[in-house]
């Protein structure tokens, strides 16, 4: 079937405005374009041999105005499209971590780590060079620049000693200069960030992105480099995570999406020393974690969210075991629900993909985010896709 044909055949379900609140429940978001499993009004299954149009739960993605960078977690590779997709299904243009666009498995599909990746999750392309957290291998991945051709090797490896080791905290203990599941990353400012989740902890480098081997500067989550006790070994804090995953920011302001404790931190300035944070989403306090797994859900309610963006002040979070975007308009402080919410049928809902069939407009567990001006680039990690959503 083909993609025109598909796109005649869906009618998206979730209403524009919300006939209670009057509430413009997308806020003028709709979904623009989509690259990955083919399935309006089916089950979104990856297929038994990859190509380059097709993913298996991706979890990571980046988008700008001149490409699009999807983290293919369960193929272990990331697809690079030189130019942002403008059609649905339309393969990537380059494969990173695999010899070739019909090739699967960690490392390279048993080749070595040298050029090969095992559940790569968040991608960032920063001045020109594209970051990759291989998160499995426990390490970052830098390129000095976009790679135009497949099977591009790295040119910079943090977190471990070499391009061959991959051992959590680099064999040992946890240090400084080690990572264990790294999943996000993030340019604040001056400041290289990375969610070092499997440590509970952020790390930040000032200064921008660091020589290999180089020690953090920044730790947050934990009393010191040397700990990585999940909410630091008490009862969840203002200063301690359980799954921190994701990253953004602006100027003078850092969030964390603390996935495990069912919140988004916030500190304003941007920390540089553990501290608490001073901004809370989806928790009443910041002594609280609860998740409230069933019944009618509500915007300023979280369950696993591991992903956040910035674009400005506006604000996107991956609500994503309640199967729904979260967009605020600006930063709340005051707890408020979401200005907007995607893929549900209102505020209270979430269901995967609303309980029924994959449709342009529906979400099952999206994974990662990236909020660029007026289009939006979500890992639909459930149904093995990336959506592009565009505000009109």
């Amino acid at each position: 079937m083909s993609s025109l044909t598909v796109r005649a055949s869906v009618t998206p379900r979730v209403p524009r405005v919300d006939a209670d609140t009057g509430v413009n429940l997308a806020g003028g978001w709709l979904p623009e374009v989509w690259v990955g499993a083919p399935a309006p009004g089916g089950l979104a299954l990856p297929p038994a041999n990859p190509t380059l149009a097709w993913m298996y739960s991706p979890r990571g993605v980046f988008l700008d105005d001149r490409c699009l960078v999807v983290a293919d977690s369960g193929n272990h590779r990331v697809l690079i499209w030189h130019d942002l997709p403008t059609r649905d299904e339309q393969p990537a243009d380059i494969v990173l971590g695999q010899a070739d666009g019909s090739t699967e498995g960690r490392a390279a599909a048993g080749r070595g780590p040298q050029n090969g990746m095992n559940l790569p999750t968040g991608v960032l392309v920063d001045e020109g060079r594209l970051i990759v957290a291989d998160a499995w291998h426990h390490r970052i991945l830098v390129w000095n620049t976009v790679p135009q051709s497949s099977s591009t090797p790295p040119d910079l490896v943090l977190g471990q000693p070499d391009s061959s080791a991959v051992e959590p905290n680099t064999g040992g203990a946890v240090s400084a200069s080690s990572l264990y599941w790294p999943f996000g990353v993030a340019m604040v400012g001056s400041t290289f960030w990375v969610a070092d989740t499997g440590n509970r902890r952020v790390l930040g480098w000032a200064g921008g992105l660091p020589d290999a081997n180089r020690p953090a500067d920044i730790v947050l989550g934990q009393p010191d480099f040397a700990s990585r006790e999940e909410n630091r070994g008490e009862q969840v804090g203002p200063a301690s995570f359980r799954w921190p995953h994701a990253i953004t920011g602006c100027d003078d302001l850092l969030l964390i999406a603390d996935a495990g404790d069912h919140r988004v931190l916030g500190w304003t300035p941007i920390p540089d020393r553990d501290r608490p944070a001073d901004r809370l989403m989806g928790q009443a306090d910041f002594h609280s974690a609860r998740e409230w797994p069933y019944g009618p859900q509500c915007g300023d309610r979280l369950r696993f969210p591991y992903a956040v963006s910035m674009d400005g002040d506006r604000l996107a979070v991956a609500d994503t075991a309640n199967n729904r975007v979260l967009l605020w308009n600006g930063v709340p402080s005051d707890g408020r629900p979401a200005d907007h919410v995607l893929a549900q049928s209102s505020l209270e809902a979430n269901g995967e993909n609303r309980w029924s069939a994959v449709t342009h407009d529906s979400l099952c567990w999206p994974y990662g985010l990236w909020l660029h001006a007026d289009r939006l680039a979500v890992a639909d990690s459930g149904n093995n896709r990336v959506m592009i959503w565009r505000r009109q």
